[in-house]
């Protein structure tokens, strides 16, 4: 008696089921492209983040090319690099757009048009279009040859871009030989097994990136939960004083299970997203313990304020004051008295560093890892406008942000979406929607079209 076959997985299955649907259609029938153009710059981003063009190779020799590829393979993230001649082939109103149309994959996409000409769109997931446009028009200003403009820009655009470097980069291959599977159902099965497989290392890596952001993240929590317990350590309150009462004996409580609250959130966090939670609490705490001592000194009770802008450590704020990030625009921030009027005397602020692979930044520009722990001090809402212009609230400013409220929803970068995707979340641009589109190295452009 012949063994009874084992079921198949049911994503598997469901894969297989598909599959056969499409295969009647010419899914599986070798692509044909043409020699220039679009479709051929497409196909190349597909297995590689950096094509240049051959009638433009000496703008970025082979070496110089390799090595910007090689760059932005290590850090794992979705970046699309094309050096092009600027004439009918690749039209400047359409040439990224139609990329990531062709390519179908969720990134960030730079195009280098002729001599000087540069530009770039992303998906709003992977990069909002204020940090687009901010970098673009830095690189613009820099100026330089294709190789300068084109490594500062992947330099701050590995950075701040969201997700993963598509797999098929690292397979090392062009792909199944569709022609000797046509036959039967061998290339459904290999199409779905390959599918399901792809399936399971975009998971992996995802859990794989989630942990190394906790772990960063970890280490910065830790330090607030710490400082607390030093504050609560500190405090010479007894619920049991001379002069204690009710009220004061309950901002005690609520301070101290506030702290309890933080660690044991903390110790339970499996995501990134997890943090927000505990910076919630560890800011409901710091309120009470300002609560507590305003009336053990008969002070006016503080209102309810957001934590200080530059290190939420310092406790609640006492007033908004105004101030801008290097090369960035004024903007209105709570600020602890401290911290105020070292800025009324023309001083620095004591701003909350974080370690980065770039040494010690200030948390506004230490990347997207840093959102949910911002998120949890500041509230989702509010914090966008009070980060724009940093590298942290260029990621927040757009609406995959304000849908998740930790900066997630939308493909994830590096995940392949086809032509199914809206153009209006592809963006760049002055302001997301006016502006300058393929600068000349000079102005302030963007890479809205």
């Amino acid at each position: 008696m012949s063994a009874t076959p084992r079921a198949l997985p049911r994503p598997l299955l469901a894969l297989l089921v598909a599959l056969l649907a499409l295969a009647g259609t010419g899914l599986f029938a070798p692509a044909v492209h043409a020699a220039t153009g679009v479709d051929t710059v497409a196909e190349a981003l597909k297995k590689s983040p950096v094509y240049v063009d051959p009638r433009v190779s000496a703008q970025l020799p082979a070496a110089d090319a390799d090595a910007l590829a090689k760059k932005i393979k290590d850090a794992d993230k979705p970046v699309f690099v094309a050096v092009l001649p600027d004439n009918a082939d690749f039209p400047r109103a359409t040439v990224i757009q139609d990329l990531r149309t062709k390519v179908g994959i969720a990134g960030v996409y730079a195009v280098h048009l002729g001599d000087k000409a540069f530009s770039a769109k992303a998906d709003r997931s992977v990069m909002s279009g204020n940090a687009v446009t901010n970098l673009v028009g830095s690189v613009q200003r820099s100026g330089g040859d294709t190789a300068t403009m084109l490594n500062g820009f992947v330099d701050q655009a590995d950075r701040v871009a969201r997700g993963h470097a598509p797999d098929a980069w690292g397979a090392g291959s062009d792909g199944v030989d569709t022609g000797g599977l046509i036959t039967g159902g061998a290339v459904v099965v290999a199409g779905g097994a390959g599918a399901y497989a792809l399936y399971r290392r975009n998971k992996k890596r995802r859990e794989a990136r989630e942990r190394a952001e906790l772990d960063a993240l970890r280490v910065v929590v830790d330090e607030d939960i710490t400082a607390f317990g030093e504050e609560l350590d500190r405090l010479d309150f007894s619920p049991g004083e001379t002069g204690a009462d009710d009220a004061m004996r309950a901002d005690y409580e609520r301070a101290l299970d506030a702290y309890e609250d933080a660690k044991s959130k903390m110790a339970a966090a499996e995501k990134p997203q997890d943090v927000k939670g505990v910076t919630e609490s560890l800011d409901n705490g710091r309120f009470a313990l300002a609560t507590l001592a305003a009336r053990r000194t008969g002070a006016p009770l503080p209102e309810r304020r957001m934590p200080c802008f530059f290190d939420p450590r310092h406790g609640p704020s006492v007033s908004d004051v105004e101030w801008a990030p290097p090369g960035g625009a004024t903007r209105t921030v709570p600020a602890c008295a401290a911290d105020a009027a070292r800025l009324a005397d023309g001083e620095e602020p004591m701003s909350r560093t974080v370690q980065t692979a770039n040494g010690p930044q200030p948390y506004w520009n230490a990347g997207p890892a840093y959102a949910p722990w911002a998120g949890g001090y500041f509230g989702g809402g509010l914090l966008p406008g009070l980060l724009m212009g940093t590298m942290l609230g260029s990621m927040m400013s757009g609406p995959a942000y304000a849908s998740s409220g930790e900066g997630g929803g939308g493909p994830e970068g590096g995940d392949y979406t086809g032509s199914d995707y809206n153009p209006d979340d592809f963006s760049g641009g002055f302001g997301d929607g006016g502006g300058g589109g393929f600068g000349d190295g000079g102005g302030f452009g963007g890479g809205d079209f």
